[in-house]
C-alpha cells in the first residue's frame, strides 16, 4: 500500500513538498475543485493509499490564521455551493442535495497539526472553505465570515479532494499554508515565497509520517 497521496493545484505547490522529502506521491490537478475531485478520483481508483491530503497555499481569514502560518482543516466547506435567494445564500443541503460540508480525519489531522508544530511551524486549525470563485472584497470576506465563524482558510480544491477521498472510503485531511489575507485583492501583501517554505517543511513533516515503521 502507498501512504499518503497529496494534491496540488499547480506544479510550484508540488516542487515546494518535494523540496526536502523523498517518497511523497503528490499530483497536480489543476485549479479548483473539479479539477481536484476529478484528478484525486482518477489516482484514488488504481492505486491504495492511506489518507488523501489536498495541501497547497491558499488565503487566510485574519486574524485566526496569519501570514506564514499553516492551516490544518477541522471541517471542509463548499462554501458557495448552493443559491442565492431574497434573504441569501442558501446552501446545497437546503436544497434538497448532499451536505456541503466534509469532515476531516480527525485523528490525522490532531497527529499532523502536533507534528508541523513540533517542526516549528505556526499551526492553525478551523475550518477551510473551498470556494470556485477567490474572495477579493471585504463584504465577501464579512459574509463567509458570517456563515462560518470557524473559518480559517480559503482554497479551491478541498472540497473536490476531500469527495473523492469520501467516495473510496479513505480518510482525508486539508492543509494550507498561508501566503494572503482573504479580503481585498493586494497582490502586492502576497508573500508566495515563504508559502512555499512552509510547504517545504510541510512536506519533509508528512514524509517523515509516512515512513516505514512509524505507526
Amino acid at each position: 500500500m502507498y501512504e499518503f497521496l497529496l494534491a496540488t493545484a499547480v506544479a510550484a505547490e508540488r516542487d515546494a513538498l518535494q523540496r526536502h522529502a523523498d517518497g511523497l506521491t503528490v499530483i497536480v490537478t489543476g485549479a479548483g475543485p473539479a479539477a481536484a475531485a476529478t484528478g484525486a478520483a482518477w489516482v484514488l481508483a488504481s492505486e491504495p493509499y492511506k489518507l488523501a491530503v489536498s495541501v497547497g497555499i491558499g488565503g487566510g481569514f485574519a486574524p485566526r490564521a496569519p501570514l506564514g502560518s499553516v492551516v490544518v482543516s477541522t471541517r471542509v466547506v463548499a462554501a458557495d455551493l448552493g443559491a442565492d435567494s431574497p434573504e441569501g445564500f442558501l446552501p446545497i443541503e437546503e436544497l434538497g442535495f448532499a451536505p456541503h460540508v466534509e469532515q476531516p480525519d480527525e485523528p490525522w489531522a490532531e497527529r499532523i497539526g502536533t507534528a508541523l508544530g513540533e517542526a516549528g511551524l505556526h499551526v492553525v486549525t478551523g475550518a477551510v472553505l473551498t470556494v470556485a470563485t477567490v474572495t477579493g472584497t471585504a463584504e465577501r470576506t464579512a459574509e463567509l465570515l458570517a456563515r462560518h465563524p470557524d473559518a480559517a482558510a480559503e482554497g479551491m480544491e478541498g472540497y473536490g479532494v476531500a469527495t473523492a477521498a469520501t467516495m473510496a472510503e479513505l480518510p482525508f485531511v486539508e492543509i494550507r499554508a498561508i501566503s494572503n489575507v482573504v479580503g481585498p485583492r493586494d497582490r502586492e501583501s502576497w508573500r508566495i515565497g515563504e508559502a512555499m517554505d512552509v510547504l517545504a517543511t510541510v512536506g519533509e513533516t508528512l514524509a517523515a509520517l509516512q515512513a516505514p515503521g512509524v505507526a
